[in-house]
C-alpha cells in the first residue's frame, strides 16, 4: 500500500462508515412507525387509544431529534465530528436495546426521547465529516452514497418489522449500530476541524446562528427547503389509510409497505438528485426541480380517485423519488457555514426539518375538523412548498464552494 493510496482508502472506509450509520439510523427512525400499533397493543393499550397514545410515543422522539440535534451540533464543533458520529450511534444502540425489554408505556416514552436524542447526531457528522474531507468538486458524491445507502434502512425495518415480534426488531436494531463501532478503527477525524481544534475562535456557539440577521436568515432558509418532504412522508403516507378513505381507495393500505416503498423511492431520488448536482454543478436548480416534482405528486394524489392499492404503492415510489433531494439539501446546509459551526448547522438543520412535522401536523390536524382532511392536506401541502421555494431562492449556489473558512463571532448584519 502506498502513501498515494492510503488517503482514498480513508475516504472509502469513511463513507462507509457515514452510510452504515445512516442505514441503522432510518431503520430505528422508520422501524417505531412500522411497529407501534403492534408493540402498544402487546402492551395492553386499549383499540380506541392507540393512535393517540403512538403520536404521543412520536412527540416524544421527536422532542429528543430536536434536542439531540443542538447537542451534537454543538459536541461536534467543540470536540470533533468522529465524537459525535460515535457516540450517538452509541447512544441509540443502547435505546434500541433497552427498547425490547420495556413494560409500560411511561418507559416507552423515556426510551423514545433518549433514542431520538441518539438519533440526530448520526447523519449530520457523517456528511460534516465527508463535505470537510473530499474535494470540493466530488464532496457531492460521497454524500450521495451515504444517502443511497443508508435510506435502505427503511427497507430493513419494514421486513424486519413486520417478520420478527417487535421486541426482536428493536434488538436487531441495537445490535447492528453496536457491530457498526467496530469499523470505527482506521476512521480519521477531517484536517480542517484538526487545524481548527487548538484555535481560539468561537467554535459549536448555537447563539451565533441567530445573533447575526444574515447567518440566521440563511440558517433558516437551510431548513424551510426540506419541510415538504416530511410533509409527504409524516402526513400523506404516514396516515394514507385514512386518506384512503376520502379517495375512493377500497383495498386495505398498509402504512409500514407505503413507508417502505416511499423511502425505496427517496434513495433512488437520492441517487438522482446527487448526480445531477454533481453533473450540472448546481444544487440549487436541481432542489428546484425535486420540489416542483414534489407538488406535483402531492397535487395528483389529492384530487386523485379510486386508486387501486398497487397503484397508491407505486405512487408512493414517486412520492420518495421527488422528496429525494434529502442529501442535496444536507448537503447545501454543511456548504452554507464556515468550519467553527458547520457541523452544528448539520446536525441540527435535518432534525429541525423533522421536528417540523409536529407543527404541520398541528396546522393540519386544526384545519381538518373545519374543512375535511383533503381540504387541509392540500392547504398544508401548497403552504410548505411555497416557503420551500421562497426559502431557496435567498440561498446561494454552493457547488464547488472553498470550506476552509470560519464564521465571525460578531454581531455583523444584525
Amino acid at each position: 500500500m502506498t502513501k498515494k493510496n492510503l488517503p482514498n482508502r480513508n475516504i472509502t472506509l469513511l463513507i462507509l462508515v457515514a452510510a452504515l450509520g445512516y442505514f441503522v439510523d432510518i431503520y430505528d427512525l422508520l422501524l417505531f412507525l412500522i411497529i407501534k400499533n403492534k408493540s402498544l397493543e402487546s402492551l395492553g393499550v386499549m383499540p380506541d387509544a392507540i393512535t393517540d397514545t403512538g403520536l404521543w410515543l412520536m412527540n416524544w422522539q421527536m422532542a429528543g431529534l430536536l434536542t439531540g440535534g443542538i447537542l451534537w451540533g454543538i459536541i461536534g464543533d467543540k470536540k470533533g465530528r468522529l465524537s459525535v458520529l460515535f457516540g450517538s450511534i452509541i447512544m441509540y444502540s443502547l435505546a434500541n436495546i433497552a427498547n425490547g425489554f420495556i413494560q409500560d408505556i411511561n418507559t416507552y416514552a423515556v426510551l423514545r426521547f433518549i433514542a431520538g436524542v441518539g438519533l440526530a447526531g448520526a447523519l449530520g457528522a457523517g456528511i460534516t465529516l465527508i463535505s470537510e474531507s473530499m474535494s470540493k468538486e466530488k464532496r457531492g458524491y460521497g454524500t450521495m452514497i451515504v444517502a443511497t445507502i443508508g435510506l435502505m434502512g427503511a427497507v430493513a425495518a419494514y421486513y424486519v418489522g413486520d417478520k420478527f415480534d417487535w421486541r426482536v426488531a428493536f434488538f436487531v436494531g441495537g445490535a447492528m449500530g453496536m457491530l457498526l463501532l467496530i469499523l470505527r478503527i482506521g476512521v480519521f477525524e477531517s484536517g480542517m476541524f484538526a487545524k481548527l481544534k487548538n484555535n481560539t475562535v468561537e467554535k459549536g456557539n448555537f447563539m451565533m446562528l441567530f445573533n447575526n440577521r444574515l447567518r440566521f436568515k440563511k440558517y433558516i432558509n437551510s431548513i424551510l427547503i426540506a419541510v415538504p418532504v416530511w410533509f409527504v412522508v409524516g402526513i400523506l403516507v404516514g396516515i394514507a389509510p385514512e386518506f384512503a378513505k376520502e379517495l375512493g381507495i377500497n383495498e386495505p393500505i398498509n402504512t409500514g409497505r407505503g413507508i417502505m416503498f416511499t423511502y425505496i423511492g427517496i434513495s433512488l431520488g437520492d441517487f438522482l438528485s446527487g448526480t445531477l448536482s454533481q453533473l450540472f454543478r448546481t444544487r440549487k436548480k436541481i432542489v428546484f426541480i425535486f420540489i416542483t416534482l414534489t407538488y406535483a405528486g402531492i397535487l395528483f394524489f389529492l384530487f386523485s380517485n379510486g386508486l387501486s392499492a398497487t397503484a397508491f404503492y407505486m405512487l408512493c415510489v414517486y412520492f420518495g423519488v421527488a422528496t429525494g433531494y434529502w442529501v442535496v439539501f444536507v448537503t447545501m446546509a454543511s456548504e452554507q457555514f464556515g468550519t467553527n459551526l458547520r457541523a452544528t448547522v448539520t446536525t441540527t438543520a435535518p432534525n429541525f426539518v423533522r421536528g417540523s412535522l409536529i407543527i404541520v401536523t398541528f396546522l393540519f390536524t386544526s384545519l381538518r375538523y373545519h374543512v375535511g382532511i383533503i381540504n387541509s392536506a392540500l392547504i398544508v401541502g401548497s403552504v410548505t412548498v411555497i416557503i420551500a421555494y421562497l426559502a431557496l431562492y435567498q440561498l446561494d449556489e454552493t457547488f464547488g464552494k472553498d470550506l476552509d473558512y470560519i464564521e465571525p463571532s460578531g454581531r455583523t448584519g444584525i
